[in-house]
């Protein structure tokens, strides 16, 4: 049986290089993956990041420590302006960060159609507004459509409850959020989880991400 577990934080994140694009989960304050993101603070050299998340970290200290250390070239988010996160403001003021900003929907869209392997598609949010320009539009059926591209990334960071050896995991509550589409839309998943228990511990009926998404486990209070 293959065994995911990592066994540091630095193995867990051995292959993580500069120019990666990087999902990292997280709804508001819940699902956050923070030890990943310290542990890639920590990683010397490491910069011009591309992260994907929901709303910027939502004032997260380990998020946003990556940003204010100028490891971050790109962030893709749906909303930026959350309480805490006036570092944003500052990076792209002095140039130094790129904010791409769109419907929460569509995020998630995008993220879903990359790791489902589709094309593009078509959705009428965004029409008639600034975040359709420069992008491609049409008509159907008297709506207008705007042409969004799959959204995929080097590595996914996600937060779970629990895990078997082989990386099945199980959400509790919000903690959920992106991560499923997180997982399968990445090319490496790195799950940090609270516990990783026996294979055929979890009820098949429980498990969310089948492990086939799940690349390495990292339980908390790995060094």
């Amino acid at each position: 049986m293959l065994d995911k577990t990592c066994h540091s934080v630095p193995e867990a994140l051995r292959d993580v290089m500069s120019g990666a694009s990087i999902y990292v989960g997280g709804f508001g304050g819940s699902g956050i993956p923070a030890r990943l993101l310290l542990g890639l603070l920590d990683k010397e050299g490491v910069k011009d990041l591309t992260l994907i998340n929901n709303n910027a970290g939502a004032g997260d200290t380990s998020f946003l420590g990556l940003v204010r250390a100028g490891r971050v070239s790109r962030i893709v988010c749906s909303y930026p302006r959350m309480p805490g996160n006036e570092v944003l403001r500052e990076q792209i003021e002095a140039g130094r960060l790129q904010v791409d900003v769109m419907p929460q929907g569509t995020l998630v869209e995008r993220i879903r159609a990359a790791g489902a392997g589709l094309g593009p598609f078509f959705t009428p949010t965004g029409f008639g507004t600034p975040l359709a320009q420069g992008k491609e539009t049409r008509m159907y059926q008297g709506r207008g459509y705007v042409l969004e591209e799959p959204l995929a990334a080097d590595f996914a960071f996600v937060r779970a409850s629990q895990a078997d050896a082989a990386g099945n995991l199980v959400y509790r509550y919000a903690q959920r959020n992106f991560g499923p589409i997180m997982c399968m839309g990445a090319t490496t998943t790195i799950v940090e989880v609270e516990q990783i228990v026996a294979l055929g511990a979890l009820a098949p009926d429980v498990i969310v991400t089948p492990s086939l998404f799940v690349n390495r486990l990292l339980q908390d209070g790995t060094a």
